[in-house]
């Protein structure tokens, strides 16, 4: 158990940390600028160079939002399924919601074009697949949904889960078999992942669905405490399970869906970032560790999209690579800890 002043210190470290973070991942890019003209137009949104202005406005900016986002949805909705299924290695995609969003994805992209509706993707724009992959997720949550009124075993509703991730993953499979190759390009592509391809006009939708995931998720912050325990001593305290089943995966369905809608699937941040969380605030506790877990979250994900930019290229690599890389030892560890706790034990 940390000190007080042990967590503050830390806060502040993370806090600074986030914020360096981000104006760095502002300054990088494949178009060299100067830091004083970087400085100069987010401050005076002036510039001597209009085409710095485009730079950083439509491009930089947004992709450093993004990642920030998407950092803190991903890690939340991990959080909340690490803490109701009492697993360490669950995330937000645990209950098919990814499955379900590039299923969405793949029947527009590829589906589409196999019955020869439409030539190119373009036609649609960025939109419809963003719809299509909320449309797509929406239909795994409703079933989940359905389920848990009649399901009371919570490890039945994860393998439930996993299986409509498999069906919807073997559906997906089929369409790119048939799929011609410019829409299975498309296709592939959008599975990379990708935080600078979300426009400021989509980052209007993007924030506040991510920002009403977050304000749900701190209401819930009593009933996860609760859920550690587990779903009978949460009932005996009065909890409402069928309620906070409902609230904690719409929440988790909203936080991990928007971003996979608009960003791609993006794996690994989920799974890891609540377990760094939880070694250096030594707590479960999910009034310090909620928030905790938001801001390293910012942080591992804006650090990614950094690491992903090559010095000197014009070209990013894909932020599922990058996150993957971090991500990977980190679930490593935890299987390796757990297997010697066990063996103690």
């Amino acid at each position: 158990m940390l000190l007080k002043k042990q967590v503050i210190f830390i806060w502040i470290l993370l806090s600074v940390t986030l914020l360096i973070l981000f104006i760095f991942d502002i300054l990088l890019g494949s178009v060299q600028i100067p830091v004083k003209e970087v400085f100069k137009v987010i401050f005076t949104d002036q510039s001597d160079h209009p085409e710095y202005l485009t730079i950083i406005y439509r491009f930089r900016i947004p992709k450093a939002l993004t990642a920030l986002f998407a950092g803190f949805a991903l890690s939340v909705s991990g959080l909340q399924m690490q803490t109701i299924f009492r697993n360490p290695l669950a995330g937000p995609y645990v209950l098919g919601i990814s499955a379900g969003a590039s299923l969405g994805v793949a029947l527009l992209v590829m589906g589409i074009s196999t019955f020869t509706l439409v030539s190119q993707i373009g036609v649609l724009g960025n939109w419809t697949i963003v719809i299509a992959a909320w449309l797509g997720s929406g239909l795994i949550l409703f079933l989940i949904l359905a389920i848990s009124a009649r399901v009371k075993d919570i490890m039945t509703i994860l393998i439930l889960g996993i299986m409509f991730g498999s069906a919807t993953a073997a559906i997906v499979n089929i369409l790119q078999y048939f799929s011609n190759e410019s829409m299975l390009k498309v296709f592939i592509v959008w599975t990379m992942g990708s935080l600078g391809g979300v426009s400021l006009a989509q980052l209007k939708v993007l924030i506040p669905s991510v920002v009403i995931g977050l304000l749900i998720t701190f209401m819930l912050i009593k009933i996860l405490n609760a859920m550690l325990v587990g779903e009978n001593y949460a009932k005996s305290m009065g909890l409402n399970i069928r309620l906070s089943r409902f609230l904690i995966f719409f929440s988790t369905s909203l936080l991990a869906g928007s971003i996979t809608a608009f960003c791609g699937p993006i794996g690994f941040i989920g799974i890891a970032v609540p377990h760094i969380a939880r070694i250096i605030f030594k707590t479960a506790n999910h009034k310090t560790l909620l928030p905790g877990t938001m801001i390293i979250g910012g942080i591992v994900l804006l650090l990614s999209d950094i690491i992903s930019q090559v010095p000197g290229q014009e070209k990013t690599l894909p932020i599922n690579s990058i996150t993957a890389l971090v991500g990977i030892p980190i679930v490593i560890w935890i299987i390796i800890r757990n297997q010697k706790l066990s063996s103690v034990s």
